[in-house]
């Protein structure tokens, strides 16, 4: 059983840590749904690669897709426009748009539900090692570079490494796995007041990614919807039970 456990709970711990960093940037910005549109590019490039290319090319188009829509968002966030309503369109162009190229494919549909939401369970270790090294090079360009920079290409390298992070996360855990991790995580923690939210994001993010990788393989459930699903619903929990009432 450990060993079957070590390799999505290893996962689950790289991709929180990662993630909770760009969930509380995104949060800051109040562009809540950059990731999920990010994401669905990038699902759509994989799709064009499953639909017309017998899954060649599969990474670089799941990579162009992604880093194509963080170009449009980091250019729409220099103009004067509603920014949220922009990436909200960005959004379902790129869910329509995975419909439509995998309409006429026979394993379409299960492709489609991976999309969403991987059985991580089963993840093979080299791929955990090869998206490590991928998300370490990718901590230290926010650390060293991204700091000094400023305007526009600010916002394109910060968008960039977020469609670079979420191309690979994608690929091994779906979309909306990546939207929970992103969001969930620095929403409760910026929600409690929490002095160092980002460290205490790993915590919560760590505590129901490894709680739900347990009971899905005790229970035999999907694991990718499992930490969605436990995600979602401890954070809605905490935020509405801590919040307080607002005056009307």
């Amino acid at each position: 059983m450990i060993d079957i456990l070590l390799t999505p709970i290893a996962l689950v711990i790289i991709l929180v840590m990662l993630h909770s960093y760009f969930g509380m940037e995104i949060l800051k910005r109040g562009i809540i749904f950059t990731d999920l549109a990010i994401a669905q590019f990038a699902a759509l490039g994989s799709s064009v690669s499953l639909g017309y290319f017998h899954e060649e090319y599969f990474y670089l188009l799941t990579l162009s897709f992604a880093l194509f829509s963080a170009f449009l968002i980091a250019f729409a966030s220099t103009r004067k426009l509603h920014l949220e309503a922009f990436i909200g369109i960005l959004y379902v162009l790129g869910a329509s748009g995975i419909m439509m190229v995998l309409s006429h494919s026979a394993e379409g549909m299960e492709h489609f539900k991976s999309l969403l939401a991987s059985d991580i369970l089963f993840t093979p270790p080299s791929e955990v090692l090869k998206s490590g090294i991928i998300y370490s090079f990718i901590a230290l360009a926010l650390y060293f570079l991204y700091p000094k920079l400023d305007g526009f290409l600010k916002e394109l390298l910060f968008f960039s490494l977020l469609a670079i992070t979420v191309t690979s996360s994608v690929a091994l855990a779906g979309v909306f796995v990546v939207f929970v991790l992103l969001i969930a995580p620095p929403f409760v923690a910026i929600s409690l007041g929490f002095k160092r939210p980002l460290l205490y994001s790993f915590f919560f993010g760590w505590f129901f990614g490894i709680s739900a990788i347990v009971i899905s393989y005790f229970y035999d459930l999907p694991t990718g919807y499992s930490v969605v699903f436990l995600g979602a619903f401890l954070t809605a929990v905490v935020v509405l039970g801590t919040s307080k009432k607002e005056k009307i």
